[in-house]
């Protein structure tokens, strides 16, 4: 394989939309979650020989991803989501502010890579619910996840989804 999504190496993709959005207003109705969800994953659809299939299989990874940030952003600043695509791959980068607890439970020495495989295991991320999920999702879309520190007060959730359509 040509290319390897667990580098997470921005240089391969190429930006398809990008979503920015206030904090307080995000988490002031739980409904943005699924809104946004139908939003990314329309357009992560597009392309594929049945665009609704693909959308609607990636929609509910995609909105397990935006809910777990829902449920860890602190309240404060913004709150980004932004699609990219390579030839073999699409990205969603969730980026948002947390509590210095949150990151240093969450992003332990570095950043922390979920991926797919018979014996891969997570790296204790997030929370063990949490955890059971990413590694689920990773396993069930043959996804590259990965959570990294992004700036002073954020963190990042990157998943790389498999741009082929044999979804099992």
């Amino acid at each position: 394989m040509e290319e390897e999504a667990s580098r997470f190496d921005d240089h391969a993709f190429v930006p398809m939309v990008s979503l920015e959005m206030n904090v307080a207003v995000f988490k002031s109705q739980w409904q943005y979650c699924d809104e946004i969800t139908e939003y990314l994953s329309d357009i992560l659809g597009q392309g594929h020989s049945d665009p609704a299939r693909y959308a609607n299989f990636l929609s509910v990874a995609a909105n397990e991803l935006i809910e777990l940030a829902f449920r860890a952003t602190n309240g404060r600043g913004t709150i980004s989501f932004s699609l990219a695509r390579s030839a073999t791959y699409n990205r969603l980068r969730i980026t948002f502010p947390c509590d210095e607890e949150f990151r240093r439970k969450h992003v332990k020495a570095g950043s922390r890579k979920i991926q797919p495989g018979p014996n891969s295991r997570p790296d204790h991320p997030v929370t063990k619910s949490d955890e059971a999920l990413l590694y689920n999702l990773a396993t069930i879309f043959g996804a590259a996840i990965h959570i990294e520190k992004d700036g002073a007060d954020r963190i990042g959730i990157i998943a790389d989804f498999p741009s082929a359509e044999d979804f099992q």
